[in-house]
């Protein structure tokens, strides 16, 4: 004897004939070649969301079919479809029931991109203006690529990346950074992320446990070499950059620093201390890699040129589209050492088999023609504004506040006085005004000890004096002038009253 269908509470009691006719009425109304498939979909999709509960009877073929105006046959075709898959069992004389083979589960796709949620306005750093992306350049480039490309080069590439976007990236980061660039040490990346990842790997795989970082700097350097079985080394900093002293005894033989605008701090390092960070390399064989997140944006002289220029067997660069264009684009670029680049290229084939060719294809025309070139003159004149307008507000709002580290990139290094703190209580009241921000604090490498590192740049006063100070990584680029001045008013009035 057949089961009888299992008790659901949560699913209203129905004649499971009316309730298969309303569920599958829509797909009837299908074109008549694309009926079959679309009755079987609607059926698959009622069991799976639990519309057609575990244990329920399905109608003969006969009598469904009647109720739905369709040929007895289409729906015979369709049970045993779904029988095959296991949506449904039947046996002989018993008829047709739902399978307990399926488990009900309402699909459901959620957005865990990082968010701001509930904010009224949100300086934490690290996103360009979206808005700036230029979208018609864009779609012209990738008309014409879909017009020229030959069939063969949507194959799977060459994991380092298509010859023609290497000699690209070659020509633009040695015009633009001043990198010795061989198209042949060029890896093709799916952002800094990846490259840092590829890095870890390679580095892990020649035995290297260990990897110094600059600290205060980028929390995401210590996870993704953590992934890779590589720990992090804090490592400090001064007024000239990463401190070559603690970099020395530290044992470590490679380093992540980011020398053209230091994260967070916003210091560059100075001709003296990039000199001595090559020394140290070469003394020890060596690895410096140079993250050049925002190297291109300088708004008071032209920027200095990569470190990767002056010892390119000693430095691996890497730089991406993620400020100058969009994060989402995961586009990205790794150069190398000649001793590094068989073994990266391997690893980077077994991760992914390369970066989508396509992509690579529209962004090759796109460097060709200039538009690039383009872009980043057009963010250089909106993001100095917003630099601008930000040290203008704050000059306004907190009288006292000091803005720290060279006219560069996407954020500021704010230092409010004593009396806006305690920062605790600062961060409080500003979050409880819907205005985000980020606490230097955040930057400190979790290993680290010791009290919050200052901004090295900072000309500060006695330890006693500011220790109630409010140190703030202030981003800009994804708000507007007018915006900027509006929250940091809502800032200002959350913390004075």
């Amino acid at each position: 004897m057949a089961p009888s269908p299992p008790d659901h509470p949560h699913l209203p009691p129905a004649d499971p004939a009316v309730a298969a006719w309303e569920l599958l009425l829509p797909a009837v109304s299908a074109p008549a070649r694309a009926r079959g498939r679309s009755l079987q979909a609607a059926l698959r999709e009622a069991v799976r969301s639990g519309r057609l509960a575990v244990g329920t009877r399905m109608p003969s073929s006969r009598d469904l079919a009647a109720d739905l105006g369709v040929s007895r046959g289409l729906v015979t075709e369709a049970y045993e479809q779904l029988t095959a898959e296991g949506y449904l069992r039947s046996g002989r004389g018993a008829g047709t029931w739902v399978s307990e083979a399926v488990r009900a589960a309402r699909p459901r796709a959620r957005d865990l991109a990082p968010r701001t949620p509930g904010t009224r306005a949100s300086f934490v750093p690290g996103t360009p203006d979206l808005s700036l992306f230029p979208r018609a350049a864009w779609a012209a480039a990738q008309r014409e690529v879909l017009a020229d490309l030959p069939h063969q080069e949507l194959g799977y590439p060459d994991p380092r990346g298509l010859p023609r976007l290497r000699t690209a990236l070659a020509e633009l980061l040695a015009r633009r950074r001043g990198v010795v660039a061989d198209p042949e040490r060029i890896v093709v990346v799916s952002g800094v992320t990846q490259a840092t990842a590829l890095l870890g790997f390679v580095l892990h795989a020649r035995g290297v446990r260990s990897v110094g970082v600059e600290d205060p700097g980028s929390p995401q350097h210590s996870e993704l070499y953590a992934a890779a079985g590589v720990t992090t080394v804090p490592l400090p900093l001064d007024d000239e950059g990463l401190a070559v002293g603690p970099l020395r005894s530290s044992g470590v033989r490679a380093v992540v620093t980011t020398p053209a605008h230091q994260y967070p701090t916003g210091v560059a390092y100075s001709a003296r201390r990039r000199a001595e960070l090559l020394d140290w390399a070469r003394s020890v064989d060596g690895l410096v890699l140079e993250d050049d997140y925002d190297g291109d944006f300088r708004y008071d002289r032209a920027p200095v040129g990569a470190l990767q220029g002056l010892d390119p067997e000693h430095v691996a660069y890497t730089g991406s589209v993620s400020k100058s264009l969009a994060p989402g684009l995961r586009l990205g670029w790794l150069l190398v050492p000649e001793s590094l680049v068989e073994e990266v290229a391997a690893r980077k084939r077994t991760l992914d088999l390369g970066h989508p060719a396509l992509d690579q294809a529209l962004f090759a025309r796109f460097v060709e023609r200039g538009d690039y070139d383009r872009q980043l003159r057009r963010c250089q004149r909106a993001y100095r504004e917003r630099r601008d307008a930000l040290v203008g507000a704050l000059e306004d709002h907190f009288p006292g506040a000091e803005v720290s580290g060279i006219a560069a990139g996407l954020h500021v290094i704010a230092t409010l006085p004593e009396r806006y703190g305690p920062e605790e209580r600062f961060l409080t009241d500003v979050a409880a005004a819907g205005v985000a921000v980020r606490p230097l604090a955040d930057c400190r490498h979790p290993g680290a000890g010791g009290e919050t590192a200052r901004p090295p740049a900072h000309d500060h006063k006695d330890a006693q004096d500011d220790k109630g100070d409010v140190r703030l990584v202030l981003g800009y680029a994804h708000l507007s002038p007018g915006r900027i001045r509006e929250g940091v008013r809502m800032m200002a009035e959350a913390v004075t009253g």
